[in-house]
Formats: C-alpha cells, sequence, structure tokens
C-alpha cells in the first residue's frame, strides 16, 4: 500500500521525529493493509487510537498495549473540543517519541483530526508519513454495485448535514452513530424526498457482521443507528434541482409553457407578488414569534413563496435557452451582490447600528449603477404606496424628509384639511381637485408610515383583511340587511371585541 512522507522544509531544532498517521481499513485487521500491521505491532511506537470502537482497533489492542482516545469523547462537551483534545495528545506523546496514530477506515476520509494533525505539523516542521486503507466509501460502493463515477455521488456528515441539502445524486451519510444524529438525518432528508423513499442502513461493512437493509424512510427503526453505521440512499429529483429540472421539462413537452415569453409571464409574476404579500399579511404581528409561531399562516407563505420561485425560474429558463444566463447565474450575481453590499459581514469594515449600514449600502449601489437623478430606478410598476415611500426615502437622502414622525401627522392633518375643503365645496367642487387632495392625503399617510418603519401597502392589506374578517363575522351574528345603524355598529364592536379576545 503506497505511503509518503510529507515534504518538510524547517530549520535545526525543530522537532524532526515522523508522525505516522494510518488507517485501520473498513472492518478488522485482515482488511488493513499488510504494512499498516507490521507498523502498527512495531513495539518501538506508542500506538494511539482515535476510537477503539472498531473491529480493527479492538484486535490491536488484544495484540498489544495501545491508548484509545474514547474517554476524550466522554469528557469533551462539543466534537470541537473532542477534536482538539485528541491533537494535543497525539502531539504530546509525539514530542517524546516514534508514534503511530490509527483511524477507523482511511485517514484522509472525514477525519478532522487528521486534517488538524497535518495543519499542526506542517506549521512546526514535523514530518508527517500517511499510510493509506481503504475506506467505508469503498465498501460501500462494493456492498451497493455501485460505479461512483457513472454519475456522481454525495457524501454528508450525519452530525452536520449541510443547508440546505440540495439532494439530487446517489448520496451516502455517515456517522450516523447515535439516535438523535439518525432521527435528525431523517427528518431533514424526509422533508423534500417523497414519502416511502428508499433508505439503504448499512452497518459493520467490512466484516463478518455486515448487515445492509432497505426500509422505506418512514420506517427504518430507531436502533438502526450505530458507530458503523451510514445510510445510502439514491433520491429522485426534488427540492429546487428538481423543481428547476422539472420546468425544463415542461418547456420541451407542454404545450402551454412552450408558448410563454418573457412578456407573456409578467402578469403572472405581478400575481404571484401580491398573492405573497396577502398571505404575509396573514402573519401573526411580529412574525416570527417563537413559541406562537401560526404554522397553517406560514404554509400559505410557503405556497405563495413557491409560486414567486416559479417565476424566477421559469424567466431563468427562458435566458438560458437563448445563452443569457441561467439560475445558477442568477444566483451567484445575487451572492456577489450581497457579499459586495455587506463589508460590515464579508469584509473589515466596522458599523456602529443599523442606521450606518443602510448609509453604507445606499453608497455601494450608488456607485454600482449610473443614474442622473436620484428618482431614477424606481419601477412605476410598484404599487402606489410602496413607489411614494421610495421615492420619499431617495429624497430624504439629501435632506429633503421631515425631521421625525410628529411632524409628518402634522403634514398629514393639513392635507387632510385641505381635502375636506374640497368635500364642503359640494357639488360645485372640481373632481379633478378632489383626487389632487386625496392623493396628497395618501401620499402624507405613506410618508408617516415610513417614518414609523411601517410597511404601507402590507398595513393597508392586514386592515382590508381585517376589516374583511369582521364584516363576516357581523353577518354570522345577525341578518344585517335587517338591522338599523345602531344595531349595525353593536355587531362591529361584538367581532372587534372578538377578534381581540
Amino acid at each position: 500500500m503506497e505511503h509518503r512522507a510529507e515534504p518538510q522544509h524547517h530549520p535545526a531544532g525543530i522537532l524532526s521525529e515522523v508522525l505516522i498517521i494510518a488507517g485501520l481499513g473498513p472492518g478488522d485487521l485482515s482488511g488493513t493493509p499488510a504494512e499498516v500491521r507490521e507498523a502498527l505491532l512495531d513495539p518501538d511506537h506508542h500506538v494511539i487510537l482515535r476510537t477503539g470502537q472498531h473491529p480493527a482497533a479492538a484486535q490491536l489492542a488484544r495484540s498489544r498495549q495501545v491508548t484509545t482516545c474514547d474517554d476524550l469523547y466522554d469528557a469533551g462537551e462539543t466534537f470541537d473540543e473532542v477534536y482538539e483534545a485528541i491533537v494535543s495528545r497525539v502531539l504530546t506523546v509525539a514530542d517524546a517519541g516514534p508514534v503511530i496514530y490509527a483511524t477507523p477506515g482511511s485517514p484522509l476520509y472525514g477525519e478532522r483530526t487528521v486534517t488538524e494533525l497535518r495543519k499542526r505539523c506542517r506549521a512546526t516542521g514535523r514530518p508527517v508519513e500517511v499510510r493509506h486503507a481503504p475506506s467505508f466509501l469503498d465498501e460501500v460502493f462494493a456492498a451497493l454495485d455501485l460505479d461512483p463515477t457513472d454519475r456522481g455521488f454525495t457524501v454528508l456528515d450525519g452530525r452536520d448535514l449541510p443547508d440546505p441539502l440540495m439532494l439530487h445524486l446517489p448520496t451516502v451519510v455517515f456517522q450516523v452513530d447515535t439516535g438523535p444524529v439518525l432521527d435528525d438525518a431523517l427528518g431533514r432528508l424526509g422533508r423534500t424526498l417523497p414519502e416511502g423513499t428508499p433508505v439503504t442502513v448499512l452497518t459493520d461493512l467490512g466484516t463478518e457482521a455486515a448487515l445492509i437493509r432497505t426500509y422505506p424512510i418512514g420506517e427504518v427503526p430507531a436502533d438502526a443507528a450505530g458507530s458503523r453505521t451510514s445510510l445510502f440512499l439514491d433520491p429522485p429529483e426534488t427540492g429546487l434541482v428538481g423543481a428547476v429540472r422539472a420546468m425544463r421539462r415542461l418547456r420541451k413537452e407542454c404545450p402551454w409553457d412552450q408558448r410563454q415569453t418573457h412578456d407573456s409571464l409578467t402578469p403572472y409574476a405581478m400575481e404571484e407578488t401580491f398573492e405573497l404579500l396577502e398571505a404575509i399579511a396573514g402573519l401573526p404581528p411580529g412574525a416570527p414569534g417563537g413559541d406562537e409561531t401560526d404554522y397553517v399562516a406560514y404554509h400559505d407563505v410557503e405556497d405563495e413563496l413557491g409560486d414567486v420561485l416559479l417565476q424566477v425560474i421559469f424567466h431563468s429558463n427562458l435566458a438560458s435557452e437563448t445563452g443569457a444566463f441561467d439560475i445558477e447565474d442568477v444566483a451567484e450575481t445575487l451572492r456577489r451582490k450581497l457579499v459586495r453590499r455587506h463589508p460590515h459581514v464579508f469584509g473589515t469594515l466596522e458599523v456602529r447600528d443599523t442606521e450606518e449600514v443602510i448609509a453604507n449600502w445606499v453608497e455601494i449601489k450608488a456607485g454600482e449603477k449610473h443614474r442622473e437623478s436620484l428618482m431614477d430606478g424606481v419601477p412605476g410598476a410598484l404599487p402606489g404606496l410602496d413607489r411614494a415611500v421610495k421615492l420619499q426615502k431617495r429624497g430624504a437622502r439629501v435632506g429633503f424628509d421631515w425631521p421625525d414622525a410628529r411632524s409628518v401627522v402634522a403634514d398629514v392633518e393639513e392635507e387632510i384639511e385641505e381635502l375636506v375643503e374640497v368635500i364642503d365645496q359640494g357639488e360645485e367642487a372640481d373632481p379633478a381637485h378632489a383626487d389632487h387632495e386625496l392623493g396628497d392625503v395618501l401620499f402624507a399617510v405613506a410618508n408617516l408610515a415610513r417614518h414609523l418603519g411601517v410597511a404601507p401597502e402590507l398595513a393597508l392589506r392586514k386592515a382590508v383583511n381585517r376589516f374583511e374578517s369582521r364584516f363576516r363575522r357581523m353577518e354570522e351574528l345577525d341578518d344585517l340587511a335587517a338591522a338599523d345603524i345602531d344595531r349595525l355598529d353593536a355587531l362591529w364592536e361584538q367581532a372587534k371585541r372578538e377578534e381581540r379576545a
């Protein structure tokens, strides 16, 4: 079995005793490379095992004196603490004489302690010799008759699953060593995988006790977890990748989707955005709200977000057909923009508060696009209240703004007084004049919302929804057609009280 000593260039006096890092292979000592076995049995070397909970490690411990690090797993509160303690132990012992540090499987697959040891040794000039062995992945691929180069594959750490998962390739989940880890892994996988998706549980591969069992994802037994347990699944096209590929297929096979253009889709983008706003308006005030989270309302938001995402995917797909860009380009453009506009997070810039963050954002964004006027770049298709707020913010950049919300209230009152003067003119009032004054009132109200930190369009939608809900309750309480104004007022107040209860 090939092994190598990592080249070192260090001055005289720096540690020169070679640290050997070896793999035990996936099973018992019969599967450990011969030269690794020979080195492990050499009495001149102190053998440190990352864990004794492994067939080859247990056999070795019966043949000679070894040091395991299992006590460090018991003492550490986090895996980071455990791995740091293991590395410190190995280096401390290595300072006193020849050491072999042995890990299950290959020392180069899923071994964070090996990565850290090599890093520390490079920094101090200590030579490192890595002696390879087959990994658990070799046994997985052999057991499943799987060629990993055929379609590619994904390897995930059960203790540290990525977010998002992005399942779309044959996937191995290793280190499924405890019940909570197994439960979390199956829960995360099950959020996007269809019910009944086969999951293969592989235990003790490389030994006579090897066991391979396949279950529907919802029926994997809780006792399947173990120190030598991995999961394998070949997921269908789900999640974001699945949505993108489904859209591509629709463009090829669905007559309606084939006819669409960027222009023809525009009304749907607007409609879906408004439906998303309506769903958001249905969330409890201040959401997210911890224990008070309304998951029914969030389901509606999830559904509408999916419809908006469809528009993003559809337009990206149309662009990709022309060679302009695809969904990956869209995501990368967004990522770069986020990084560029947040130097206080991704760079070295320091900020004191939210106001400074916004000021930096505005300055960076202004440098990205050339505009002749501060009013440029605000879409005319925005809802009126939202567009009013954006334009008001542009004016505020040069100080054209009220000093506080109370001052805006006075402006709202003044605009209402001007509207009242038009109303008092009765039939003699010019309709265009009333339109003008009412517009000024709404513009001033939008300005007040901005100073209060409230999104006016969303606030109005919530108010409309409240009115609808209360009125429907009034209809349940009485025959409104037969009720006089006093009764209607009483019913309205009752509906309000029930809403607050």
